[in-house]
């Protein structure tokens, strides 16, 4: 891992020690967690494939229940994070994993287009602040010049959920059994883990480096030292009192990264909810199709780790970020135009590692322009204003089917929505200052 040198020999030991036993003991349970949230998340794109004619569900109204999911989410997102703050993280995020579970689970008891909407709609209470606050977890362990390898390798989990879970969604698709269809036992099967991950939290989750007894007290001296020597230097920009949350609301920083990740969430859900028809739509059988959706996402998670540790090395985002949505722009355009089973899904893994790769450049560079006074509700906010892309998104790519009977013109809003985030991601902020005593993190 790489890292903040901060001067002696000793207090680089402890960086690198500190940072090694946190990233082992937090991250790979924390992307098993956001894996089973993300599955759930998207896992109405293969249950879609039976249930939509089982239940009699059209293309525009599946379109409208899978997005309305961010409607919920938007409306819970940042009361969500303020109570994180309020509780701590291991309690409230187990909290959320259980709500969600159960609710995910209950999508089996869809008999119709309103009970698919409500539950839909529910499922986004319910894991609204997961995700914001995981990643407000993450800057009480890890100093900014680690965020974006860390946030990136901690989202790993949102491409590898569609590389390991596509087949397997596709494979319970064909279980049958006590009265029920593949789609709803897809639905109780990835539902149900999420319950038993909220018990688990509860046992290893501290709620900061005070209260994890695993964590040695040199090193978590040292990581406490670069934790307040980073608010120092905002408090000294003038950033320590924490502001009304209709004046962090109204911040234009805040609103450009809204709009930045709005583009993002549209492409990314848009393609997550309906690759899985786009696929099936070639002929292919439940199994196959799960196969060839899961090819996208092995390449996105190579490209999102490799992404983001180059921005960190490089100590520059918003290029990373641009590029990375252009690459996404250019993804969706060849499935406009492509046609055939290969360059249909070969567009689409372009669209995928472009979409994936921007993650890690996003959220670091909004981590280290957001003050940390603001940083609950900021975070907050951008995840749940950005997420109503998530929304308009899968609705439009299903009401140009409807209308247009073509997948293909589906995408062409999406294009459009990258190219313009793109744009918002060049426009000129203030820039993080770096610490005149701490030298660019080296590789270790």
């Amino acid at each position: 891992m790489t890292g903040l040198v901060t001067g002696s020999p000793d207090d680089t030991a402890l960086e690198r020690s500190a940072m090694r036993r946190i990233g082992w003991r937090l991250v790979p349970f924390l992307i098993l967690a956001y894996f089973v949230s993300f599955l759930d998340r998207v896992n109405v794109g293969f249950a879609a494939i039976q249930m939509n004619h089982d239940v009699g569900l059209s293309a525009t109204v599946f379109g409208w229940g899978a997005g309305i999911f961010f409607l919920g989410y938007f409306l819970m997102e940042i009361p969500s994070n303020l109570m994180l703050e309020r509780f701590g993280a291991r309690l409230w995020i187990a909290r959320i994993m259980a709500t969600w579970g159960l609710i995910s689970a209950a999508m089996a008891l869809v008999q119709g287009p309103w009970s698919f909407i409500g539950l839909r709609f529910l499922l986004g209470l319910a894991e609204a602040g997961f995700f914001p606050g995981v990643i407000l977890y993450l800057t009480y362990w890890f100093p900014s010049a680690y965020r974006a390898r860390i946030i990136g390798v901690f989202m790993i989990s949102i491409p590898i959920s569609s590389f390991l879970g596509s087949p397997i969604s596709g494979a319970l698709l064909n279980v049958t059994g006590l009265g029920l269809a593949g789609w709803q036992w897809l639905f109780i099967l990835e539902g149900l883990p999420a319950v038993l991950l909220a018990v688990a939290v509860l046992w290893l989750l501290p709620d900061g480096p005070r209260d994890a007894a695993w964590l040695p007290a040199d090193e978590r001296d040292w990581l406490q030292r670069q934790l307040q020597a980073e608010a120092a230097r905002n408090t000294r920009r003038g950033q320590s009192a924490k502001p009304p949350l209709r004046e962090i609301l109204s911040d234009r920083r805040l609103l450009l990264f809204a709009a930045i990740y709005f583009g993002s969430t549209a492409s990314s859900y848009g393609l997550s909810f309906w690759t899985p028809q786009i696929v099936k739509s070639f002929g292919l059988g439940n199994f196959e199709t799960g196969l060839l959706n899961s090819i996208p996402y092995g390449f996105a998670s190579v490209a999102m780790i490799l992404w983001g540790r180059h921005s960190d090395r490089t100590a520059e985002r918003r290029w990373h970020l641009a590029l990375s949505f252009l690459v996404l722009a250019l993804g969706l355009a060849g499935g406009t135009v492509l046609t055939g089973l290969g360059p249909v899904v070969a567009a689409l893994t372009v669209a995928a590692v472009g979409v994936y790769m921007l993650k890690g450049p996003f959220w670091a560079l909004a981590t280290e322009q957001m003050p940390p006074a603001t940083a609950a509700a900021s975070i907050a906010a951008i995840n749940a204003v950005g997420n109503l892309g998530g929304f308009l998104g899968p609705y439009l790519i299903g009401a140009i089917k409807d209308g247009t009977g073509s997948f293909t013109l589906s995408l062409i809003p999406l294009v459009v929505f990258a190219l313009l985030s793109a744009a918002l991601s060049l426009v000129p902020g203030r820039a993080p200052q770096a610490d005149p005593n701490a030298r660019r993190p080296s590789t270790a």
